[in-house]
């Protein structure tokens, strides 16, 4: 069996990382390997490592577990000398604080293993969607594979309700008690009980359909809603579409990230719109109107006698809407002046006429330069 990585190798962050750094990495690792979104070869694996490094380290008790006896402490039915050299005890399901109590003569307390219902986990996915599309809103369906509770059995994985039954191993608990007896005293193990598997129930006899499992295995077509003014990075939640419940649970949510493609023309900066706008020097010398485009359409723009190249004008309301309210953004257009780079004969004859003319006042460089006669 490979070794297993550290689990601060794998979610890339260090041991005294903050609980919000551990949620940010597994994020930023889970987006980067998750199957749907990841094709390459052994991603699906890396997802899989990355899911239970963050298990364990998003859980206090477990990543104080983990920083004292590494992997040893979590694997199961280790030979005396496995998990750290405490005889291979399940440390998952074992209460750290009673075993070492146990060693200065106290005695352990039981721990009730909670196998109620729990809620699934939240599963992710990205969806790419056109410039426009994020500004003007927009329907996607979107395909989903997910595991929903059986429609026959509810969920229990029984063939009828009164199939299932309490565990008569563990009473209902989930979990075994064993005593072991040391030099030191007699402290308390828990662990899960193999004949429920920490449900608390056993069933007598299985649901034909989903054979026991509890659910069924569904790909369905949703269609997302997507607002107007979304941008990249931004996440829409579909409800009980994510990883199946335990022991009854509800499913968690799908969580759906969109990521907005670019526009040859405009640039967005949050609720504003960029663009640069070509004239000629003509226009620019003398001033002209011109349609601008928008993200709303065209916009009939006044550019004024004298225009300098890089100049900036605001178009008010002219931008992206906002995700939360009924404002919008501006749009901000640059002025470039081009300059020509062949004349007609025509034109250069007049441009020789303006030339002359030019002449006979002082030139823009003349006043420039006259500056550092000063």
């Amino acid at each position: 069996m490979a070794e297993k990585r550290d689990y601060y190798e794998v979610l890339g962050i260090s041991r005294q990382a903050s609980a919000d750094e551990i949620k940010r990495a597994y994020r930023k690792k889970a987006k980067q390997y998750h199957p749907d979104v990841n094709k390459e070869p052994g991603a699906e694996e890396k997802f899989k490592e990355v899911q239970e490094a963050y298990e364990v380290l998003s859980d206090p008790n477990k990543k104080a577990t983990y920083d004292r006896f590494g992997h040893a402490a979590f694997e199961q039915g280790a030979g005396n000398g496995g998990a750290g050299g405490f005889g291979g005890f399940g440390f998952e399901d074992v209460d750290l604080g009673d075993i070492f109590g146990s060693f200065f003569g106290g005695g352990a307390r039981s721990r009730q293993r909670n196998n109620g219902p729990r809620r699934g986990e939240d599963r992710l996915m990205r969806l790419n969607i056109d410039f426009m599309e994020a500004v003007k809103g927009v329907k996607k369906d979107i395909k989903i594979t997910y595991d929903a509770p059986c429609s026959h059995c509810n969920g229990s994985g029984a063939k009828n309700p009164n199939d299932v039954q309490t565990c008569s191993r563990c009473g209902g608990r989930g979990t075994i008690q064993q005593q072991q007896r040391s030099p030191f005293g007699t402290f308390v193990t828990e662990t899960t009980c193999p004949d429920c598997n920490g449900t608390g129930k056993v069933v007598k006899e299985k649901c034909p359909h989903c054979h026991g499992r509890g659910y069924e295995t569904k790909t369905v077509t949703v269609q997302l809603d997507i607002p107007a003014g979304i941008n990249s990075n931004q996440q829409l939640r579909v409800a009980g579409k994510g990883g199946r419940g335990v022991n009854g649970g509800p499913n968690g949510d799908l969580f759906v990230e969109i990521q907005v493609g670019s526009h040859p023309h405009f640039k967005r900066d949050g609720r504003n719109i960029h663009i640069t706008v070509p004239v000629s020097n003509v226009d620019a010398t003398l001033g002209c109107e011109v349609d601008v485009p928008t993200v709303q359409g065209d916009v009939t723009v006044k550019i004024p006698a004298g225009t300098q190249s890089g100049t900036i004008l605001r178009l008010k309301g002219k931008g992206v809407k906002d995700l939360h309210s009924s404002n919008y953004g501006d749009e901000m257009v640059r002025i470039e002046v081009k300059i020509p780079t062949k004349l007609s004969s025509e034109e250069k004859e007049l441009y020789q006429k303006l030339s002359k003319l030019s002449k006979k006042k002082e030139s823009i460089f003349d006043a420039f330069k006259r500056q550092f006669k000063k």
